[in-house]
C-alpha cells in the first residue's frame, strides 16, 4: 500500500484496534489463472492469526493451495473533502479535492480449513466476539447440535498467517491547522454517515 510518511499509522496497537473495531475486511487471492478473487467476510485477529470462514460454494477457497498468498483489506470511515472549505481557498485558490480515509492492509498466507472440530472453534469464536456486550448474547449452544453440524458442512475456515501489517490515516495531515479546522465544518454539515467519523479522525490530528 501507498503510504506517504505523514500518513503512516506508526502504532500497531491503534492498527489493531481499527480492525477490531471494524471486524470485517475483504479477503484477497489470486486463482490460479492469475484472476484477483475477493469475498467481504467477517474476521477476527489475534496475535499473527487471523481467522473467517466462507461459504463452501464460494469457488475463492477451491484455488488455495497451503500458505497461497494473500491480502485482507479493512477499512475505516471515509468521506469526500471539498476544497471550498479550506482556509487557502479564500487565500490564493491554490487547492483541490481529496478524499479521506483509513485503512489496514494484512498480507500474508492462506489455508483453507474444512476440518468440522476447526470450522466449530473458528465459527464459536467469531460469534462470541461478534455478540459480546449484547445483553443476551446468542451462542453456538443455542442452536440444535444437528443444525450446527448442518451449518458447518455449508462453510470452510479460512486461516491466514500475517506477515505484514500496514495502516494508512489520509486525513488531511499535511495541510495547515486553519484547512483541517474547516475540513471539520464542512464535514459536520454532510448527510453522509461516514462524514462525521472523518471529522472526529481529523480532529484528532489537531491534538498530535
Amino acid at each position: 500500500m501507498y503510504i506517504p510518511r505523514h500518513n503512516l499509522i506508526k502504532n500497531e496497537a491503534d492498527i489493531r484496534t481499527m480492525v477490531a473495531s471494524v471486524r470485517t475486511g475483504w479477503f484477497v487471492t489470486v486463482d490460479t489463472n492469475g484472476i484477483p478473487q475477493a469475498t467481504f467476510l467477517p474476521i477476527v485477529w489475534r496475535h499473527d492469526t487471523v481467522v473467517m470462514h466462507m461459504a463452501r460454494a464460494n469457488r475463492q477457497w477451491r484455488a488455495l493451495a497451503p500458505d497461497s498468498p494473500a491480502l485482507i483489506i479493512v477499512t475505516g470511515p471515509d468521506a469526500y473533502i471539498s476544497p471550498s472549505w479550506y482556509e487557502q481557498k479564500r487565500i490564493d485558490g491554490r487547492v483541490v479535492p481529496t478524499w479521506d480515509y483509513t485503512a489496514v492492509h494484512l498480507t500474508g498466507t492462506a489455508t483453507a480449513h474444512e476440518d468440522p472440530e476447526w470450522l466449530r472453534t473458528a465459527v464459536t469464536d467469531l460469534t462470541d466476539v461478534h455478540e459480546s456486550g449484547r445483553s443476551h448474547p446468542w451462542a453456538v449452544p443455542d442452536a440444535p447440535p444437528d443444525h450446527i453440524d448442518f451449518e458447518l458442512s455449508g462453510i470452510v475456515g479460512i486461516e491466514v498467517a500475517v506477515t505484514r501489517v500496514e495502516g494508512k490515516a489520509k486525513l488531511n495531515q499535511n495541510y495547515s491547522e486553519a484547512d483541517r479546522r474547516g475540513a471539520i465544518d464542512g464535514l459536520s454539515h454532510e448527510p453522509f454517515p461516514d462524514a462525521s467519523a472523518v471529522a472526529e479522525q481529523i480532529a484528532r490530528t489537531l491534538q498530535d
